[in-house]
């Protein structure tokens, strides 16, 4: 390859960056390779949340478990959505989280459950779990990339970086 060749080349590349050096005005195209990350105000808590609850529900999985109340409950006038969270083993640092919508029927004596009754949501938690979830914070995230409910847990030594398991 000849150096001429080599030279033309490079200088087509990188003619948009030779001119932002001889041109004082804006470039024709989009500078930056990140999207634009305003975050949007703290949601405030509008929610009575129960004396020692062993989840504490941030109020953006709260506006989140409201939608789905909606959605998924037959009567969501009359309906409690009942949320019932634990642990299991596997994932990438031991244990996973395991969330997913339960009935009254399958709640049992030995299930710890948080009542927040005006949003007519139960959290239940099983007593095996209860020792890994206590003071767990429950949040939720509308990013594109990330998104969904997360999970901060005091007890976690470590957690995955996609954060939907931990290490005790």
């Amino acid at each position: 390859m000849h150096f001429s060749h080599f030279f033309w080349g490079t200088f087509l590349a990188l003619w948009p960056v030779t001119l932002a050096w001889i041109s004082p005005r804006p470039l024709p195209f989009r500078t930056t390779l990140y999207a634009d990350t305003t975050e949007a105000p703290p949601l405030t808590i509008d929610y009575e949340i129960p004396e020692d609850a062993v989840v504490m529900i941030k109020p953006a999985a709260m506006k989140r478990l409201r939608e789905l109340r909606q959605t998924e409950l037959k009567d969501p006038v009359n309906d409690t959505l009942i949320l019932r969270m634990g642990v299991q083993s596997g994932g990438c640092s031991g244990m996973s989280y395991v969330m997913d919508f339960s009935s009254e029927d399958s709640i049992q004596e030995d299930d710890v459950v948080d009542e927040y009754a005006d949003e007519k949501v139960k959290c239940v938690v099983d007593a095996k779990s209860m020792l890994y979830l206590y003071g767990l914070e429950l949040d939720y995230s509308t990013e594109l990339i990330g998104g969904g409910f997360k999970f901060f847990n005091p007890n976690a030594e470590e957690s995955c970086g996609c954060g939907s398991s931990f290490g005790v």
